[in-house]
């Protein structure tokens, strides 16, 4: 098992990654004598592992509250009902949310319980790769709006996080791809090391090689646990992790969330902040062939010619990263580094989308 950890002070947590099955001593080592648990999970989450990681969970009384799966239960109505579930329960401060499913999952319950009693201590046990390498780790909690994606939530750590390969067995194709979205994304904004890995294993990647996951899990986490530690609340360097994310959101939210999953639409936003920042001067042709090719090498998809800039640009103008009516843009540097920006030709932005 590896350990790693982030945040910073009172806010630091352990983050438990193995390939093995879900280190239970280190779960339990930290409920404790909790009075209660409320396991908050979704319907993708298999029954038994709800029901294995339950039983794993001693000296407490233990609930459960299942959602339905996809990104449209990130909604009011389902994080009333979490609230309502807790006061019910009469839930207090000495009791713990555990987050057991995907991004989604993760999101709603943490930030119930950011709000819930002024905040409550909560546990991620991501299910899948998105979540494992990113919204499990950061501490961004949030529902979604009609206007946007995760326009209402918090910054809120968790105070463990455990994540355990064997989950990702029984992961949909599409869910799989979805999170190796993400994964590509720490490729190219702050890990060499990372992009090595996939540029010499795309296939044992497409293949779930359990040794390959877990590796390029730490090495995103690492990533990841790096910048959020220096930046919590994204007031700087942190702002990096949106690669991709302003024209993913908006496709996003122009589907309803339905079409694509959120990887899946990362993946094309990366393509065109990519495709951007080569018509800004900061990529050669060359390097924005290579981003493309380790993007198909692993069996994601590069095209985003459905989708046109005039009718996502309402979508891209609410996104959380415009500041005083300007756009941040996330590009890509000749060194494969990423940064922010809100100099650039909305030109290039117009001929991105149509490249």
């Amino acid at each position: 098992m590896t350990t790693l950890y982030a945040g910073k002070g009172d806010s630091k947590y352990k983050i438990c990654i193995t390939d093995k099955a879900l280190p239970k001593n280190e779960l339990n080592k930290f409920i404790g004598k909790k009075a209660k648990v409320l396991i908050v999970t979704d319907s993708g989450v298999p029954n038994t592992y709800v029901r294995t990681l339950k039983q794993s969970i001693k000296n407490s009384s233990v609930y459960i509250h299942r959602i339905n799966k996809g990104e449209q239960a990130k909604s009011f109505k389902n994080f009333q009902q979490i609230l309502n579930k807790l006061i019910d329960l009469k839930f207090s401060r000495t009791d713990i949310i555990v987050a057991f499913g995907g991004g989604v999952v993760g999101d709603i319950a943490g930030f119930s319980a950011a709000t819930f009693l002024r905040g409550i201590d909560y546990i991620q046990i991501p299910t899948t790769l998105l979540s494992q390498v990113d919204s499990s780790v950061g501490g961004k909690t949030a529902i979604n709006v009609p206007q946007g994606k995760n326009l209402v939530g918090a910054f809120y750590n968790p105070k463990l996080v455990l994540i355990s390969t064997t989950y990702l067995k029984t992961l949909s194709e599409k869910e799989y791809k979805s999170g190796l979205g993400e994964v590509i994304k720490y490729a190219f904004i702050d890990n060499q090391k990372l992009r090595r890995l996939i540029e010499k294993n795309p296939q044992k990647i497409v293949n779930r090689d359990n040794k390959i996951l877990k590796n390029i899990i730490e090495q995103s986490i690492k990533t990841k646990s790096k910048i959020v530690t220096k930046d919590e609340k994204e007031s700087g360097i942190r702002a990096i992790l949106n690669f991709g994310h302003t024209f993913g959101h908006a496709i996003e939210a122009h589907t309803g969330y339905k079409k694509l999953s959120h990887g899946a639409a990362i993946t094309l936003g990366m393509i065109i902040a990519s495709k951007i920042s080569f018509f800004e001067g900061h990529l050669k042709d060359y390097q924005l062939e290579n981003i493309i090719n380790l993007v198909n090498s692993i069996g994601l998809d590069t095209d985003h010619s459905n989708y046109k800039y005039s009718v996502l640009k309402k979508y891209i103008m609410n996104d959380k990263k415009v500041a005083d009516g300007k756009l941040n843009l996330i590009m890509i540097d000749k060194n494969y580094k990423a940064f922010k920006t809100n100099k650039f030709k909305i030109t290039n932005i117009k001929k991105a989308f149509n490249a």
